[in-house]
């Protein structure tokens, strides 16, 4: 009986691998969808390679992201973005490294940004920006077999590849207004399994972030933002966010994604140069019913120094 059931198990993880790999094989055209941020107001860079340099100073930003919380193998993500700006206010470079972990699926990419600020008015700025970098991608297949000794064949499956990725966006910023167009991936990906199975991967994302800050007093501050996701074959997805802002220090917000999620933030500002964030993403509709909640920390440091005035005496 015991031995019946251990040929059960094995035979059911055969099926799965075999099915896995027989949907890969099969696949000729695959829409994959950029990582997922809630606290993308914060940190532009992730979305927007035209925003490198419009912190005005070295900006180094670090994200841990745990998505469906409490769920084995649900995505984890790890990124540290990094930019600044130079020559008199034009020129800004930047550096966004992702880690992205989902199931036996592990993507790694290194991203290198650079934008030109062109300035428009006063205190408002035209930004262009290219994105240029390698994104290595690797699925481990034969991890599902776990120890079980079955054919080797099957669980030897393994996709290991590198590509070069290129993007592109505009930014504009003023005072109280930011709107950004980006297209952080714009060249397809196509990679090998053998001899006749190829995999080609659309992974043309488009961005429309917008956000207005709106001052209520001389202490609060709002700030609602919009940010629409489009890739070719899903639906238009959108973020609907409001922050509240009290003396520049504690942001509070609140955010609905598509029939997906509904999001809290919450972010201090504890000196001039460091502040934390946080925020928690809790399931609704179709979605609640097979993941738990997502996490993301966020920690981001400014190289601003803000010297104060000393009159000489007379």
């Amino acid at each position: 009986m015991k031995k019946n059931g251990v040929s059960y198990i094995v035979f059911n993880r055969s099926i799965l691998i075999a099915l896995a790999l027989l949907a890969i094989c099969n696949l000729k055209t695959v829409a994959q969808q950029k990582v997922q941020f809630t606290q993308y107001m914060f940190n532009g860079l992730v979305i927007n390679p035209a925003y490198a340099g419009a912190e005005e100073a070295l900006s180094l930003t670090l994200i841990q992201r745990k998505q469906w919380a409490n769920i084995e193998s649900s995505p984890s993500t790890q990124t540290l973005a990094a930019h600044t700006l130079f020559k008199k206010k034009h020129f800004g470079l930047g550096l966004t490294i992702i880690n992205d972990r989902i199931g036996v699926h592990r993507n790694l990419s290194a991203m290198s940004d650079f934008a030109y600020h062109l300035r428009v008015s006063e205190n408002s700025y035209l930004s262009m920006g290219l994105q240029a970098g390698i994104n290595n991608r690797k699925s481990n297949y034969a991890s599902l077999a776990g120890n079980t000794n079955v054919d080797p064949k099957l669980f030897d499956a393994a996709v290991s590849y590198t590509a070069f990725e290129l993007g592109a966006g505009f930014y504009f910023r003023s005072p109280k207004l930011h709107i950004g167009l980006s297209a952080p991936e714009l060249l397809p990906e196509s990679f090998n399994i053998n001899d006749t199975a190829s995999v080609r991967l659309n992974n043309i994302n488009f961005f429309l972030f917008s956000k207005y800050r709106i001052a209520v007093s001389e202490r609060i501050d709002v700030e609602p933002s919009l940010l629409f996701k489009y890739l070719a074959g899903i639906p238009l997805s959108y973020d609907v966010n409001m922050n509240l802002i009290y003396r520049k220090v504690l942001t509070v917000g609140l955010s609905y994604r598509k029939k997906e999620s509904i999001d809290f933030m919450l972010k201090g500002q504890f000196t001039p140069q460091l502040q934390f964030g946080y925020s928690y993403d809790h399931p609704i509709g179709e979605v609640s019913r097979v993941s738990n909640g997502s996490h993301e920390l966020m920690i981001n440091y400014v190289f601003r120094y803000v010297q104060s005035k000393v009159e000489p005496p007379r």
